[in-house]
Order: structure tokens, then sequence, then C-alpha cells
């Protein structure tokens, strides 16, 4: 299958939340670029609905989401393999990072949060879809079979990561 086939295969998968795509992911060293895109593309897709024409705002939240993936990856890579391992949990940081780069495919919604009538349901709904895709790439990274342990897990790693989103939406409300 060609390059691009594989990568719109995933980012679709990814969407849909299907566990077969991020155990493909997962087990692909290669599909860190392909992730690095995604990211990139959602991160984008936040500046610009936060900030619309607004230089600043578009660059400065587009950064905080890229700071963001990262974060969020190293924290559930920590908090999933040495505080709270399951028995057969084996995975490392790319295995997180690609996943939970895959997590980010519903993002590009948030382009749409330029459109005033549309701002605040795009980032509910892009926002709570994410969130799932994060559990599914968790749930599958770190080999787990319980759902509990994995939504702990996502908890944990979101309570951390929370404040940087709200820095994230703080930056558009204050400079659109």
């Amino acid at each position: 299958m060609p390059a691009a086939s594989v990568f719109w295969s995933r980012f679709f998968g990814a969407a849909r939340l299907a566990p077969a795509t991020y155990e493909d992911v997962e087990a692909d060293e290669s599909a860190l670029p392909q992730a690095l895109i995604i990211v990139v593309v959602s991160s984008v897709a936040t500046g610009v609905g936060l900030g619309g024409h607004r230089i600043v705002a578009m660059l400065v939240g587009a950064g905080l989401d890229l700071v963001g993936w990262f974060l969020w990856a190293a924290l559930t890579y920590w908090i999933g393999t040495r505080l709270l391992p399951e028995a057969k949990t084996e995975a490392d940081m790319g295995q997180l990072l690609r996943t939970v780069g895959f997590a980010a495919a519903p993002g590009w919604l948030r382009v749409f949060g330029i459109v005033p009538i549309l701002s605040d349901g795009v980032v509910w709904v892009a926002g709570a879809w994410m969130l799932a895709a994060n559990f599914v790439a968790v749930r599958q990274a770190l080999d787990y079979r319980s759902n509990l342990r994995t939504f702990i897990v996502c908890s944990i790693g979101f309570c951390f990561y929370a404040p940087l989103s709200v820095a994230t939406w703080l930056v558009g409300f204050f400079w659109s």
C-alpha cells in the first residue's frame, strides 16, 4: 500500500477509535513522523480556531498544543509504566508518542473554531473526541486490559495536562 494510503487509513482509523489502528501505529517505529504531522495539523487548527487572523495567538496556541502532546505522552508513559503498570504492560516513549499523536486526529476540526457560531461546539466536540481517542491510544500502547486502569492513568495525566490546555485557550481568548 502506498505511504499516503497508509497514512490516511491510520488517520481515519484513529479518528474512528479503532484499537487495531492504534496497535498498528504502536508497533510501527516509522510512524512517528506521521504522528507528528497529525499533531502539527491539529495544533495549527487549534491556533487558527483560537486566533483566526491573529498570528501571535495562532503561533502560541499551536506551540502550546505541540508541547501538550509531548507532555501528555511523557506523563502517560511514566504513570502507565512506572506507577500503575499491569502485568503485561510493556511500552516505550516512542509508542506513546505515536499512539497519542494519532489520537489528535479529530483535532483538525478545531479549525472551525474561527466561525463564531461554531466555535464553542467545535471546541467541545473535538476535545471530547480527542479524549476518547487518547483513552484508546493509551489502552493499546500500554497493553492494558482494564478500562478502569486506563481511565485512572488518563485522568491523572489529564490533571497535569489540563492547565496547559487552559493556557492554550486563554491565549486565544486574550489575543482574539
